[in-house]
């Protein structure tokens, strides 16, 4: 049985071969999709952003104003879809208000003393796109001006500092989650105190709490917000209760390194679930799940992201392969290559 150090040092090892050591555009890391033109999608990989108008065909690389290219996130304003939030590896946030265009540094107060902030996600307050969260290796932060200042909102989390994932809840803005090293933390008051709340992830007589289990995504279900579900380094787990108890799905699949989720929006049956052994898929709530890798060059994946008005169409970040869409549900898939063509 595996101790608390060996999944700490698990962790840390996962994380640095998804951070990779090289610039390759054959990692593909972020995916977003426009929310109201399903053919316009941006790509961020370890040496560049793409961004593509015609759902594929032709890509622009997008670059101006970034002064590091190791984009670890991206994240497009639900209520002004030019403006696109790229959050990156050791130079914060950044911010293109003309759609990729040009970039501007977002950077003020998003640091711990003299460290910059490695910026894990980046997610939009549900009703005020003013307001971001930003999830990094030096703690949570908040921007209440769209980046112009963010401020640290940590109480509450005494011994943790790095934080992997955000999910707001669709309903109650002022319902938080926060995925870190060492479980989930919940927040009821706009991040003015986070709790912990690992009942059926981590034991209460965990040693080195701080880093007894990575949580890489967190997805709340629109329809019903007390279902919440997270994906760790161990596999994937689910609240029916905002995080009061957790259940361990999928348990034999083993301890999968889960990277990304996906639920097809209004229906909180229907999941996708990108691991280090390909996609796996359910449609009974997580009860059981099949794998849906036909056409996949690699099993590694990096991120999954769903077309928001249509859940048939998916596109996968692979960790050495680029990236992959499926027309289908997931039921084959097809490599799209980043080739620049003519101007976007």
């Amino acid at each position: 049985m595996k101790t608390v150090v060996q999944d700490a040092v698990v962790f840390l090892v996962m994380v640095a071969l998804l951070l990779g050591c090289t610039q390759r555009s054959d990692r593909v890391v972020a995916v977003v999709v426009h929310p109201s033109k399903p053919t316009l999608v941006y790509v961020a990989t370890e040496e560049a952003v793409y961004k593509t108008r015609d759902g594929g065909l032709a890509w622009k690389r997008l670059s101006e104003g970034l002064r590091r290219v190791r984009v670890m996130n991206l994240a497009i304003d639900p209520q002004l879809p030019a403006n696109v939030f790229a959050g990156t590896l050791a130079d914060g946030v950044y911010k293109s208000p003309d759609g990729g265009r040009r970039w501007l540094p977002r950077n003020a107060g998003i640091q711990k003393g003299t460290i910059s902030a490695n910026v894990n996600q980046l997610v939009f307050d549900p009703i005020d796109s003013q307001i971001l969260y930003a999830a990094t290796t030096v703690g949570v932060f908040q921007t209440r001006d769209a980046g112009q200042s963010w401020t640290e909102r940590m109480r509450g989390m005494s011994e943790i500092n790095f934080i992997v994932a955000l999910a707001v809840d669709p309903m109650s803005p002022n319902i938080l989650y926060a995925g870190t090293s060492g479980g989930v933390y919940r927040s009821l008051d706009g991040v003015d105190h986070w709790t912990k709340t690992n009942n059926g992830l981590v034991p209460d007589d965990a040693k080195m709490a701080s880093m007894a289990l990575g949580v890489n995504r967190l997805l709340i279900d629109s329809a019903d917000p007390d279902v919440v579900y997270a994906g760790t380094t161990r596999g994937v787990f689910k609240t029916l209760n905002k995080g009061e108890e957790w259940t361990r799905l999928a348990a034999g699949l083993g301890e999968l390194y889960v990277s990304s989720l996906v639920l097809e929006p209004g229906n909180g049956q229907h999941l996708y679930m990108g691991t280090s052994r390909g996609i796996f898929q359910s449609r009974d709530g997580g009860h059981t799940w099949k794998t849906t890798n036909n056409g996949l060059d690699n099993l590694n994946i990096r991120t999954i992201a769903m077309d928001p008005r249509d859940p048939l169409m998916l596109y996968v970040g692979t960790n050495g392969s680029g990236l992959f869409r499926s027309r289908d549900g997931g039921e084959s898939w097809t490599h799209v290559p980043l080739a620049t063509g003519r101007p976007q």
